[in-house]
Formats: structure tokens, C-alpha cells, sequence
């Protein structure tokens, strides 16, 4: 199939915008968790983004045999405007594993119909990638829902993200012993350790 005349088009254009608002949407986020000293929340989202940034890229990329070109679409997107962090990380969840349950792997198959592989095996990985957002997400919002993000049943390794000082107890300290950055600045090693 003739690539301009494809769906593969439209919807590798559909999944660029849908990375680039993302990306614009956890950097607000970002701001939220940082206004509210969840500074942990906000490394989190601005990480996430800028993975949203490189598959936006990837897409926008495989665009390049229509450049110059002004092309209509359709999609929906959404509104996620909220000042509770848990609201916003729900809402990322859910946004992640839509992508990955349903519009990546359907765009994947539509490409691999119109005889677009490696375009289809581009959505493919990309939707596993969000449903590892979705599950990141989801791990953090559990913790919050619990108020569980900065305390442990067990004695627990934390890091601050700011100095990498590593800190062992069940409760992570009011500040950093070294830095005296807020307590928001400590991660669960586990969270950041290779298996």
C-alpha cells in the first residue's frame, strides 16, 4: 500500500500527538507533585515524559516521506486537570494501559495489514513500554492511596534523589541527613536497583 494513502499515516500522526500531549501533560504533573513536596512524584512524571518525548520522536519520524504536508485527523484525548497527585497518577495508569491494551495495538495491526512490519512492530514495543508506565504509575499511586510512599512494614533502603545518600529504616527521615532536602526527595531503593 502506497504509504500517503495509508491509515498507518494518519495514525502514526495520531500517536505523535497523543506522546506530545502526554509528555506536556506529566510535565504538569511534575509541577503539581513539586508544589505539593512530592518531589519523588515529580521525578517520576518527568522521567515518564521524557520517555513520551523519544516515542513522539520515533513516530513523528516515520512521518518523513509526508513532510511538508498538512494532514487531518481525528482522535480524542484526555483532560486530566486535577490538584490531588493521586488523581493524576490514576489517570496516567489509565491513560498508559489504554495505549497499550487497545490504540498501539490496534495501530499495529492496521500497519502490519497494510504491509507497514516495521512500523508495526514500532507500535508493538511502544505499547509494552506503556504498560510499564501503567504499572509504574499504578505502584506509586498504591503507595500514596496507603500513605505508604515514605514508610515500610520492613526495615527498607531509600534514596534521596537528590544527594544519593541511601538511608535504611521503615520511615525515611523529616530531611535528608546529608543535603537537608525534604523527605519528598527519598525513593524506595527497589524502585531503582536492577533486579
Amino acid at each position: 500500500m502506497d504509504f500517503n494513502t495509508s491509515e498507518t499515516k494518519k495514525n502514526l500522526l495520531r500517536a505523535f500527538a497523543g506522546e506530545s500531549q502526554a509528555r506536556n501533560r506529566y510535565t504538569f504533573a511534575a509541577s503539581q507533585a513539586r508544589k505539593q513536596n512530592l518531589y519523588v512524584v515529580e521525578a517520576l512524571f518527568n522521567f515518564t515524559a521524557g520517555q513520551e518525548k523519544e516515542h513522539g520522536e520515533l513516530f513523528y519520524n516515520h512521518l518523513a516521506p509526508a513532510a511538508g504536508e498538512n494532514i487531518t485527523i481525528d482522535a480524542g484525548f484526555p483532560i486530566d486537570i486535577s490538584d490531588s497527585i493521586l488523581s493524576l497518577l490514576r489517570s496516567a495508569q489509565h491513560n498508559e494501559f489504554e495505549e497499550y491494551s487497545d490504540v498501539y495495538k490496534n495501530f499495529a495491526e492496521i500497519a502490519e495489514k497494510e504491509g507497514f512490519a516495521e512500523i508495526s512492530t514500532l507500535f508493538k514495543n511502544i505499547a509494552d513500554i506503556e504498560n510499564t508506565h501503567s504499572k509504574r504509575f499504578a505502584k506509586f499511586a498504591k503507595l500514596l492511596e496507603e500513605d505508604r510512599l515514605f514508610v515500610s512494614d520492613i526495615s527498607t533502603k531509600w534514596m534521596c534523589l537528590n544527594c544519593g545518600f541511601v538511608y535504611e529504616g521503615t520511615a525515611v527521615p523529616p530531611a535528608c541527613p546529608v543535603c537537608r532536602h525534604d523527605r519528598g526527595y527519598f525513593i524506595r531503593m527497589e524502585f531503582i536497583e536492577k533486579p
